[in-house]
């Protein structure tokens, strides 16, 4: 017994040894390090300041150029650590964000190539489809020192080659704040088929109003491509965030949130150093609850703790998760949108959540009340 235990003692100095060993390869700026990468058991993934980094520069070159994109930034895992949606972005410029972000993850090089081979060979989609990739351009591996700490995704932008598209954004962004990336690869033109049909004209005549103030909500043409002026903005989005992730720091912890806009698009979302799959999944699955249901998920699980034969149902039938840490944003008594927090060590996701809605929008939004 005493050889078995010196031996698993062993093994896991060398493991600890192997981890610190291989933490210190990579420059800590940049990726998860420090006891954060301990819990992870990783020191070779991208931090939440470094994608946080690289996504607001790709943003504001697309401001600088009057456009609108989606940003998703993955782990080396496919983990999501930061997401972000400009206002006007519409569900498919999220979706291909993301897949953009998993195929150059998975290809361990840009979305372009399998763009370039479906432009040389149209069949190749096909087979590039049955493995979950995305022929265009727009995804890129995100490498630093030889070593992959995750991937980009950028959609939503049409290109204007070769001065920009969603690749040359998160290109540009990378240089800007990694130094030095890879010459992109050349983009082959496409032959277009002549039009036989005329597209319809569909835009409203003026854009949506709201009662809210603009800069809680998607507001003028933002609104009008989308026809919705009460989705929350993404400025305020991300401010609700980094107020429950600063509220979340000063008391030694950290959390993954998700904000969404009212039909369960992704509006912002990040995953603080040291969190897990499972952190940003369940903080994934409070948002889309407190979504559907209208209610705080804090509800929910009063509701099982005062009656646990309704749990099944709750889950099987309504596919809810009744943790708590999910709300739906209500502001003068409009829903705009739904946040989820989790992961916190102390159990306080909800009050992490309150504080950013708070913060940002102050005694206009709707907060859990527990009476005595």
């Amino acid at each position: 017994m005493k050889q078995l235990l010196l031996r698993t003692g062993l093994i896991a100095a060398a493991a600890a040894t192997t981890f610190a060993a291989s933490a210190q390869t990579l420059p800590s700026e940049f990726v998860v390090s420090g006891a954060a990468a301990e819990q992870m058991l990783d020191g070779s993934q991208i931090n939440l300041a470094t994608a946080e980094r690289i996504t607001m520069a790709c943003e504001r070159l697309a401001a600088e150029r009057g456009v609108g994109i989606s940003v998703y930034v993955l782990d080396n895992d496919g983990n999501h650590v930061y997401i972000h949606r400009m206002d006007g972005q519409v569900w498919t410029n999220i979706a291909t964000a993301e897949m953009k972000a998993v195929t150059a993850l998975r290809l361990r090089a840009p979305s372009k190539q399998m763009m370039n081979d479906t432009i040389r060979n149209p069949n190749e989609e096909w087979k590039q489809m049955e493995l979950g990739l995305f022929s265009n351009s727009g995804g890129l591996p995100i490498i630093v020192e030889n070593q992959l700490i995750g991937a980009i995704g950028v959609g939503g932008s049409a290109p204007r080659l070769p001065e920009w598209s969603d690749e040359v954004c998160g290109h540009k962004a990378m240089i800007e704040v990694l130094g030095p990336q890879p010459p992109l690869l050349e983009d082959i033109s496409r032959e277009r088929p002549p039009r036989t049909a005329t597209p319809p004209q569909f835009q409203a005549a003026n854009p949506p109003e709201s009662t809210l103030p603009p800069e809680f909500v998607v507001s003028g043409a933002a609104a009008a491509r989308i026809f919705d002026a009460n989705q929350i903005a993404g400025d305020a989005a991300r401010r609700v965030a980094m107020t429950c992730r600063n509220w979340a720091e000063n008391r030694d912890e950290s959390m993954s949130l998700i904000i969404v806009d009212p039909s369960g698009n992704a509006v912002h979302g990040e995953r603080m150093d040291g969190q897990v799959w499972h952190d940003m999944q369940t903080a994934s699955l409070k948002a889309e609850t407190s979504r559907r249901s209208r209610s705080a998920t804090s509800a929910r699980s009063a509701g099982v703790a005062n009656n646990p034969a309704g749990f099944p149902r709750a889950v099987i039938l309504f596919d809810f998760y009744d943790e708590p840490g999910g709300l739906p944003i209500v502001v003068d008594g409009q829903m705009i949108g739904a946040i989820g927090v989790s992961g916190m060590a102390s159990g306080e996701d909800e009050a992490c959540a309150v504080e950013g809605l708070t913060a940002v929008f102050g005694d206009r939004v709707l907060v859990p009340i527990y009476p005595e």
